[in-house]
């Protein structure tokens, strides 16, 4: 990819290319929740799809819609899943919804690694293991992209210094090489576990 830059209307426009993206977006607002973002791979997915040649929506495991409760109970977030179910079900595709704000209690169960409680849906966000992936469009339209979008772009690949579980990095780099074989890591990858 010789594009080494990307503004943020650009990357609304190629977010916006994938029909579930665009519907979530659409809807998101209905959800009803506080600090709602569609996150992660479902935007920089779409975005390296796009520029590689692929349908927008190939390669796309699930859609992560991220929210913040201060209740964080599972039942709460329960009945924000159940909510997303019947606002999102007939899109058919895998959407997961997340209170950021429970992240600390399950990650360590999930990742075997301990992570410190988030303060907001976008502090998440801004601590993803690769910094080009660190992407989020909020209920209303705006994005969050703390590092810029040039890397996304550009398809640089750079763990990320305010990540707290950098040993998941390595994981998540070679599965992105795997899909999006053009992507470029500034350092080698020596491990081939999966992460979703």
């Amino acid at each position: 990819m010789n594009t080494a830059s990307l503004s943020q209307a650009e990357f609304l426009r190629l977010v916006r290319l994938n029909p579930f993206n665009a519907a979530i977006l659409e809807r998101l607002p209905d959800l009803d929740v506080q600090q709602g973002h569609l996150v992660a791979g479902a935007l920089f997915g779409t975005v390296w799809n796009v520029r590689s040649g692929q349908p927008p929506t190939a390669q796309i495991r699930d859609y992560d819609v991220f929210y913040w409760d201060d209740d964080v109970s599972y039942e709460a977030e329960d009945a924000v899943i159940r909510r997303a179910q019947a606002l999102f079900g007939d899109l058919n595709v895998p959407i997961e919804v997340r209170n950021q704000a429970r992240v600390h209690l399950w990650f360590n169960g999930k990742f075997g690694q301990d992570r410190p409680p988030l303060n907001s849906v976008r502090e998440g966000i801004d601590q993803f293991l690769v910094t080009c992936t660190c992407v989020g469009i909020s209920a209303h339209g705006a994005v969050h992209a703390p590092y810029g979008l040039d890397e996304l772009a550009s398809g640089l690949l750079r763990p990320n210094p305010h990540n707290h579980t950098p040993g998941l990095c390595a994981a998540k780099i070679a599965d992105y090489t795997r899909r999006w074989p053009w992507l470029r890591s500034d350092r080698p990858v020596v491990t081939q576990q999966r992460l979703v």
